[in-house]
């Protein structure tokens, strides 16, 4: 496994626990990993094992909120500043390595982070890859702000992966958030989401889509708009058939692997 280093730095809102996964290869490139909603980032060890096998540093940050870092859990007002946030990430990774080119690879609200992220600091980056992301059109935000009260129950754990084992342990798993959706945090998402179908396209920079085919959190019918929004010309999506919504703990989790590390590679070559 990758080595793992585990840091704090200061956010806009509290202090952010972060992490950066090496291994003994000097590498070729950067990867900063934008978490979903209500988990952490200790939940991205494979996905970063793999990364770092595959040439990277990895960097990531539990947002505000979620897993080790301070703020009230699962409390967004503004999107716009967990982009800031991770911005400020970035920043540190490139001061540690300024000549190797940086992936953002963000999932689901990550997803919806990193679309916002590339609109606004897109010509640092050398690639995005969203894995089921909520852009486009989320209508379960609608039906939950439509509600005078919202449910107090948990994330039906069976929705994240085909594999009964995934969802056994994101159940147990005590920094991922049991409880309910937050108002607040939802018309967040929504204002989140406007601001990116109004936003600009991402034109000329390299964009990977991977979304699962049966994934009931973030229909895939919901996001397609969103991905039209913003591909430009170098654009790849892979669709898995049966998929559900956390593709990297999927059954087929291998061929994800495989083609986020291949148009990984295809993208750095061709720079």
């Amino acid at each position: 496994m990758a080595k793992s280093r585990e840091w704090e730095y200061p956010g806009l809102r509290g202090k952010l626990v972060a992490r950066t996964w090496s291994g003994p290869q000097a590498p070729t490139h950067l990867v900063v990993i934008a978490h979903g909603y209500g988990e952490h980032i200790g939940r991205y060890e494979a996905v970063a094992d793999v990364l770092v096998r595959n040439g990277a540093r990895v960097y990531a940050v539990d947002h505000l909120g979620h897993g080790k870092s301070e703020g009230e859990r699962v409390f967004v007002e503004d999107f716009e500043d967990i982009v800031t946030d991770l911005h400020t990430l970035d920043e540190a990774a490139r001061k540690e390595h300024p000549e190797l080119p940086v992936v953002l690879l963000g999932h689901s609200m990550g997803g919806l982070i990193a679309s916002r992220y590339a609109q606004r600091y897109g010509g640092t980056l050398a690639m995005l890859v969203l894995s089921s992301p909520v852009i486009g059109r989320w209508s379960a935000g609608g039906v939950l702000l439509a509600m005078e009260e919202i449910p107090n129950v948990p994330l039906d754990a069976t929705t994240l992966s085909r594999d009964p084992a995934v969802g056994e342990r994101y159940a147990a798993d005590p920094l991922v958030w049991h409880g309910p959706f937050k108002r607040t945090t939802i018309a967040s998402m929504q204002r989140a989401i406007e601001e990116i179908n109004k936003g600009p396209g991402l034109g000329g920079l390299p964009l990977l889509w991977i979304h699962g085919e049966d994934d009931p959190l973030v229909p895939i019918e919901g996001t397609r708009p969103g991905i039209e929004h913003l591909r430009g010309h170098r654009y790849v999506e892979r669709i898995y058939p049966g998929g559900r919504h956390e593709l990297f703990n999927e059954t087929n989790a291998g061929q994800v692997f495989a083609d986020v590390t291949e148009f990984i590679r295809t993208q750095l070559t061709s720079r």
